[in-house]
C-alpha cells in the first residue's frame, strides 16, 4: 500500500467519541452561522460586529467549518463511523439553519412546544441524511490518492445539496454556496450558480483538510511544483473571472431608470388574517399608500391584501386599482392578493395594474411551502394539529410572462420561489423577452425576528449574482430592499417599520452564462460533471484492487 493514498493509518491521534461527536455538532453550527451571523444586531462596535455584523455572510467561516468535517472524515477509521459524523454535522447545521420554523409551528401556529421541536430536529434529521449517505460514500472510496480526495469530495457534497434542492420538492435553504455573496467566490455564480459556487467552497474545504492532516502525520505536505500550480491556477482563474464580470456588468444599460416605492405594511403575523385586527389595518394602510404613491412602480408585498376579491368590501379594488389603470396614469403597481374559490380552487397570486389595461397582469405562485401552500399526502394529521390558515392551492405554470412596463420587463415571484434560481432561468430563454429586472413579494413575519430575514436577503442576492439583475424586494416585515445587479443593497427599510421604501432601479439586459445553460439543460450538467468524478473514484477504486 502506497503513501499516498487515504486508507494509510498514521500516527494523528484522535479524539474520543463523544469528543468527536461535540466538534461535529459545533462545526454544523457554525456552518449555519457562516450564511448569516446571528449575533451583534445593535451591540455597538464591537468584535462580534467586526466577525461580521448581524446577518452579514461569512465565506471563509463557511468554508473552515466545512474543513472540520472533511478533516473528521479524513481521520474515520471506517464508512459508518464517517457517515455518523457527517450526519452530526449535517443535522446540527440545518436545524441552526432554519430553526425559527420552530416559531411558525408554536408562536403562530398554536403547536405545543415540544412537537415544534420535534418537528424541526427530524426535518434537520432527515435532510442531514443525504449528508451522511455521501460521506459514507466517500469513505468508501478507498485508495483515493491524495490529490484527488478534495475534487470528489466536492462531487459528493454537491450530489447532496443538489438532492436536497429536489426531492420532495425541495428544500435547499441555507445552501453552503449562500455565504459567498461576498468574497472571493462571488465571481462565480454567474457562470455556475449557486451549486457550482458551493462545489468550489467544498474543494477548498477539502484541500485545506488534506493539507492539515498530512501535515500532523508527518507526511509532505505538497510537492512543491504541483502546490505552486494549483495555487497560481485558482488565483489566475479567479482574477480572470472577476475581471470578465467586472466588464460585463459595468457595461451601459440601454434602458432608462425607474422610480419605485416598495411598501412593507409590517402587520402583526398573529393578527394578519384576523378580521377584526390585522385585516381592518392592512385594507386601510395598503389602500392609503397605493392611492397616495407616485413612483412608476409600486410594489405591496405577498398577501398584503389578504382576502379575496369577493370577500373584500364592495369598490375597494375599483378604489385601490383607480390611480394605475387611468389611460393617462403614469403609475404602475404588484400586489399580493389571493384569487380563486372553493370550486376552482386558490392561488397565491400578484396582480399587475396599468394604465389603460381593465384586466389585470396576473402571476401565480409555481413552487408552493409544502405544509402551507399545500398538505402532502399523509400529513394532514400533522396541520390539523396547529392553528394556520392552510389549504391545497393551485401550481402557477412554470415560465410565466413578465410584466411590461416602462421600458423594463418585470418578472415577479413570491416568497421562497427565489430560492430556486433553476427555475427562474426558465424565464431566460431569448434576451429580447428575458426579465430585467426581479421582483420578490414575501411574508417572512411567519418567523418572526429572527435570522431568516437575513438569510432570505442573500437569497435574493445570490440571485441576482447568477443573472445579474437588480431584485425589488417587498415584505410584510423585511427585508424590504432594493438590490442591484452586483448584489449590492442600494436601499432599504428597517426590518418591523410600517414604511415606504422609495428608490430607483435600472434594469439589465445582458444574459450571464448560468442563465443560458441552466435554462437549457437545467441542472443535469452540473449534476453529470459530479457524477463523473464519482465513476471515476470509483474506477480508480478498482483498478487499485485488481
Amino acid at each position: 500500500m502506497t503513501t499516498t493514498a487515504c486508507t494509510v493509518k498514521n500516527s494523528v491521534a484522535q479524539p474520543s467519541g463523544w469528543i468527536s461527536g461535540l466538534l461535529m455538532l459545533i462545526a454544523g453550527g457554525l456552518q449555519a452561522f457562516s450564511l448569516a451571523w446571528p449575533w451583534a444586531r445593535g451591540q455597538g462596535d464591537g468584535w462580534l460586529t467586526l466577525v461580521g455584523g448581524y446577518g452579514r455572510p461569512l465565506w471563509w467561516l463557511q468554508i473552515l467549518s466545512l474543513a472540520v468535517l472533511a478533516y473528521a472524515l479524513l481521520a474515520a477509521d471506517t464508512a459508518r463511523q464517517a457517515a455518523g459524523r457527517a450526519w452530526l454535522f449535517g443535522t446540527a447545521w440545518l436545524a441552526a439553519t432554519f430553526w425559527w420554523l420552530f416559531i411558525s409551528l408554536h408562536t403562530y401556529g398554536g403547536l405545543a412546544a415540544p412537537l415544534a421541536v420535534a418537528a424541526v430536529l427530524a426535518l434537520a434529521a432527515f435532510l442531514g441524511g443525504y449528508y451522511a449517505a455521501v460521506s459514507w460514500c466517500f469513505k468508501r472510496l478507498s485508495n483515493i490518492p491524495y490529490g484527488l480526495v478534495a475534487i470528489i469530495f466536492a462531487a459528493l457534497w454537491t450530489l447532496a445539496e443538489l438532492a436536497r434542492g429536489w426531492l420532495w420538492t425541495g428544500f435547499p435553504w441555507g445552501a453552503g454556496g449562500y455565504a459567498h455573496v461576498e468574497g472571493p467566490l462571488a465571481v462565480l455564480p454567474r457562470w455556475i450558480g449557486v451549486y457550482g459556487t458551493g462545489f468550489v467552497a467544498a474543494w477548498m474545504a477539502a484541500w485545506l483538510a488534506v493539507l492539515v492532516w498530512r501535515w500532523q502525520a508527518k507526511q509532505p505536505v505538497l510537492h512543491a511544483k504541483p502546490a505552486l500550480a494549483s495555487v497560481a491556477a485558482l488565483s489566475l482563474a479567479l482574477g480572470g473571472l472577476w475581471w470578465l464580470r467586472h466588464q460585463a456588468v459595468e457595461a451601459p444599460s440601454q434602458q432608462p431608470g425607474m422610480s419605485v416605492e416598495l411598501l412593507q405594511g409590517n402587520i402583526p403575523q398573529d393578527e394578519k388574517f384576523e378580521m377584526g385586527s390585522g385585516v381592518v389595518v392592512a385594507l386601510r394602510w395598503y389602500a392609503q399608500q397605493l392611492h397616495d404613491a407616485r413612483a412608476q412602480l409600486v410594489v405591496a408585498p405577498e398577501t398584503a391584501i389578504p382576502l379575496l376579491p369577493q370577500q373584500l368590501p364592495e369598490e375597494y379594488l375599483d378604489f385601490v386599482r383607480q390611480p394605475f389603470v387611468a389611460k393617462d396614469s403614469q403609475r404602475a403597481a404588484l400586489v399580493g392578493i389571493p384569487l380563486g374559490n372553493w370550486d376552482e380552487g386558490f392561488t397565491n397570486t400578484v396582480e399587475g395594474w396599468l394604465p389603460g389595461q381593465a384586466k389585470p397582469y396576473q402571476y401565480d405562485k409555481h413552487h408552493l411551502v409544502p405544509f402551507g401552500e399545500f398538505i402532502p399526502p399523509m400529513f394532514r394529521w400533522f396541520t390539523e394539529l396547529m392553528n394556520i390558515p392552510l389549504g391545497d392551492f393551485n401550481r402557477g405554470a412554470l415560465g410565466q410572462p413578465s410584466m411590461i412596463w416602462a421600458g423594463e420587463r418585470l418578472s415577479p415571484n413570491i416568497c421562497y420561489e427565489d430560492l430556486f434560481g433553476e427555475e427562474l432561468a426558465a424565464h431566460f430563454g431569448n434576451g429580447a423577452t428575458a426579465p430585467t429586472i426581479l421582483v420578490n413579494l414575501s411574508n417572512i413575519g411567519w418567523f418572526g425576528d429572527s435570522v431568516a430575514i437575513d438569510q432570505h436577503l442573500s437569497i435574493s442576492r445570490m440571485r441576482t449574482l447568477e443573472f445579474e439583475r437588480p431584485m425589488l424586494r417587498a415584505t410584510n416585515t423585511g427585508a424590504s430592499v432594493v438590490i442591484n445587479h452586483k448584489a449590492e443593497v442600494v436601499s432599504a427599510l428597517a426590518p418591523f417599520d410600517r414604511a415606504v421604501l422609495k428608490s430607483q432601479v435600472q434594469g439589465r439586459d445582458a444574459l450571464t452564462p448560468y442563465a443560458r445553460w441552466v435554462h437549457a439543460l437545467g441542472l443535469l450538467p452540473l449534476t453529470l460533471l459530479c457524477l463523473a468524478i464519482c465513476g471515476f473514484a470509483w474506477y480508480r477504486k478498482q483498478r487499485a484492487q485488481d
